[in-house]
């Protein structure tokens, strides 16, 4: 892909800026972590390009650098335009064919992954038989040979699950849990999958129930990402990309949002009841 015309463009020009100066200034990836207070990990995916800085430290950054006002505003308009990170999916199927070799790169950074679905099971928990079909009515229709790789790279994904050390909690809609990509014995097995994951120590599922008094309202699937030094991105579904948002501000407002999800939601034994409820009327016939 033409850097260019990549969505992630701007996020490594700033990347490739703040490296550069730190190097003109003869100043070690160390030294300038503990002058700036953040971890040496954090430059190395910071100059990586992996993580985009907030705007305090891209200012800190160039204090420690002795960069001057030109440079500073420089970065800081350079901070601003790479905040906000927009993958269109058209893009990166051209590319790469499938996307979730991308996907996996920024969940193996994160201790903890949150994720809230309001329409279909998220895909780390699907099935090998769902995720085809979900594929399959995708909006932007795969190449020949390219459905399988995609099926077999979020199955690759889900290993991640098993990791003992590392956090994941699903906030998952009654609507989601209903919705059929398919006859009722892929959402059967898919339930059935749901309700063994529920026991791993490291996975909370959650669910939010029709019946429940809404106090929140939000039309579209999320992801926060935790890093192992207190950074968090959130990852935003649409219908054409992913948004990508590092900006603290913004974060917290999906925090907001996650927090109020889990008040309403259901868990433990009354999340597999509704579970086990849906299975049931799939077998029934009952809507």
């Amino acid at each position: 892909m033409d850097e260019s015309q990549s969505p992630s463009a701007k996020r490594l020009r700033l990347a490739a800026e703040l490296r550069r100066l730190r190097e003109l200034a003869g100043v070690s990836g160390r030294d300038l972590a503990r002058r700036i207070d953040i971890s040496q990990s954090k430059v190395s995916r910071i100059e990586s390009g992996v993580t985009t800085p907030a705007l305090p430290a891209v200012v800190a950054w160039a204090e420690a650098v002795g960069a001057d006002a030109e440079t500073r505003a420089r970065l800081t308009a350079m901070t601003e335009a790479a905040f906000a990170e927009v993958q269109a999916w058209r893009s990166v199927l051209h590319s790469f064919g499938q996307l979730q070799d991308q996907i996996e790169q920024r969940e193996a950074l994160a201790q903890r992954i949150r994720v809230f679905q309001p329409s279909l099971i998220p895909g780390l928990l699907q099935t090998a038989e769902y995720a085809r079909r979900v594929f399959g009515l995708f909006h932007v229709p795969y190449e020949d040979g390219d459905l399988a790789k995609a099926v077999a790279g979020r199955l690759d994904r889900q290993l991640a699950i098993y990791d003992e050390d590392r956090e994941f909690a699903f906030l998952i809609t009654e609507g989601a849990l209903r919705w059929r990509p398919g006859p009722p014995i892929v959402l059967r097995a898919q339930l059935d999958r749901l309700g063994s994951l529920m026991t791993l120590d490291n996975v909370s599922i959650a669910l939010v129930p029709f019946g429940v008094e809404a106090t929140t309202a939000i039309p579209v699937g999320f992801d926060i990402l935790d890093d192992r030094d207190g950074g968090s991105t959130v990852s935003i579904e649409t219908l054409h990309a992913n948004v990508f948002v590092d900006d603290a501000e913004h974060v917290a407002d999906y925090e907001h949002a996650w927090s109020a999800l889990d008040e309403m939601a259901l868990r433990g034994e009354a999340a597999l009841e509704l579970i086990n409820e849906v299975s049931r009327s799939l077998q029934d016939g009952t809507p």
